[in-house]
């Protein structure tokens, strides 16, 4: 199990935060997500032996916002 949080840009309002999370949500092996509307970031719970974080961030985009892993 790992646990990463995401930058997330783009989101305006809670259906934005609602749209990014049930995005996140339909990736195989996460199983837990937290979406930070003013924090503009994502806490994603995940199996990273059925998931990446770059798959992360592509269904995030996928979405229509912006995603990356902080650095």
């Amino acid at each position: 199990m790992a646990s990463i949080r995401l930058a997330v840009t783009g989101m305006t309002c809670g259906h934005c935060v609602a749209k990014v999370e049930e995005a996140l949500k339909g990736v195989d092996g996460v199983w837990g997500v937290f979406v930070d509307l003013d924090g503009a970031a994502a806490e994603v719970d995940f199996d990273d032996s059925r998931a990446r974080p770059e798959s992360l961030v592509e269904v995030v985009k996928a979405a229509g916002y912006d995603a990356q892993v902080p650095s």
